[in-house]
């Protein structure tokens, strides 16, 4: 059958990517950008970007045109190539104390951004079987996941592990797991952040027993659950043990930036600035003081959000906005409205793992969030962050062009 793009293919969907995708364009051209007085210094970064933008959109027409039972076929194989990559990635050299780049033909990508997609589509494909048992329904995705996660960790780069995560939950709350049984799965979290406070576990332990019992549970699965947070109570400061010193200070500084100004609560500190400099209409394009006095790390990456914020205000920052809430309302109609089931459970993990990334990149600038390194989705100069970003797009275009 000829592939028709005018029947059912969502044009506006298109067109907001395209959008956000310039608009980040114009911002990394400013962040960029150094003036000071009449003196201006400028960086390649944003001809960088327009050349990721031209090949991400080359892609998406590709993956449109493949017919999807042959993108089918690459899913497994692609799944396995990526996490050979992610092995291989943690024997090259680190670059600024992580193995997280691969240098190809001259261009260094992340193999972890690239195992967000994979992860969705295999894990789409299991949940999508019929007649599939709740414990398979949790077990075998986690498997596909969990490989993947634990040498993401190892790199370490613990906002794309974060991630993959998100993605498994929201794929099973769309594939109808029971809520109940969701929120048993996400008791361990609850235990890590309660280890820390022993009465405020013994709160939550009471709480959750008095649940299960309420829920009929059997007494030996109440047993086996409380075990299992026992166990998480009692690990947790070996893991905390584990984790790498900038890691811990960044967590310690999410709670009080103060308690590390100059360090770990630097980023946080002067990225609040920033945003709170730009008041309504922002200092003006190219003018924003804190990037070009270079008091804002990571000014074209992490923290471009505050770069916009600082040089076009509240207005600007309130714009960007509002093309993303536009951005993620198309994205959820599609979803919605496929009657395909694995592509709607693909489409639901794509559109957490975009949507996740955009509330964690922004809470970490206005400081409600730790640091974790989590690009802004079409924003952040990155090739492999944009990349994958619009291949996520790609994939929902297509799918929900098919499943109407």
């Amino acid at each position: 059958m000829k592939f028709n793009f005018l029947r059912g293919f969502d044009w506006k969907l298109l067109l907001i990517w395209f959008l956000i995708v310039t608009f980040g364009i114009v911002a990394i051209f400013s962040a960029s950008t150094v003036k000071v007085g009449e003196e201006v210094s400028r960086v390649d970064f944003y001809w960088k970007q327009i050349l990721f933008f031209i090949l991400s959109l080359l892609i998406i027409l590709v993956i449109l045109k493949i017919p999807t039972p042959i993108l089918d076929v690459f899913t497994y194989p692609g799944y396995i190539l990526i996490v050979a990559s992610l092995i291989y990635v943690l024997f090259l050299p680190p670059i600024n104390n992580a193995h997280r780049w691969i240098l190809l033909f001259g261009v260094r990508f992340q193999p972890s951004e690239f195992a967000k997609i994979l992860v969705i589509l295999v894990n789409a494909r299991i949940m999508a079987k019929e007649s599939i048992s709740n414990l398979k329904l949790v077990i075998q995705p986690l498997l596909f996941m969990i490989f993947p996660f634990v040498l993401i960790l190892q790199q370490p780069d613990l906002g794309t592990g974060i991630v993959l995560l998100v993605i498994y939950l929201v794929m099973l709350i769309q594939v109808g797991y029971p809520l109940l049984h969701l929120f048993i799965l996400l008791t361990p979290f609850v235990s890590i952040l309660t280890s820390f406070y022993i009465p405020a576990f013994v709160v939550f332990a009471a709480l959750l027993i008095f649940l299960l019992w309420k829920k009929k549970f059997t007494l030996h699965s109440i047993i086996f659950i409380m075990i299992i947070n026992l166990f998480i109570l009692f690990i947790t400061p070996v893991l905390w043990g584990s984790l790498k010193p900038y890691q811990q200070n960044r967590i310690l500084t999410f709670v009080d930036p103060t308690k590390d100004p100059l360090n770990t609560g630097y980023q946080i500190i002067q990225a609040k600035i920033a945003i709170g400099s730009g008041q309504l209409y922002g200092k003006g394009f190219l003018e924003g003081s804190q990037k070009n006095m270079r008091f804002l790390p990571e000014h074209h990456t992490d923290f471009i959000f505050s770069v916009v914020s600082e040089e076009f205000g509240f207005v600007g920052a309130m714009l960007l906005l509002f093309l993303f809430a536009l951005f993620f309302l198309r994205m959820a109609r599609n979803v919605f409205r496929s009657e395909i089931k694995e592509r709607r459970v693909a489409m639901a993990g794509f559109l957490g793992f975009l949507f996740f990334q955009v509330f964690i990149n922004i809470g970490m600038n206005v400081g409600l969030m730790p640091t974790t390194g989590i690009p802004l989705p079409f924003i952040s100069y990155g090739g492999s962050n944009l990349l994958v970003s619009s291949i996520a797009v790609a994939f929902v275009l297509k799918y929900s062009q098919e499943g109407v």
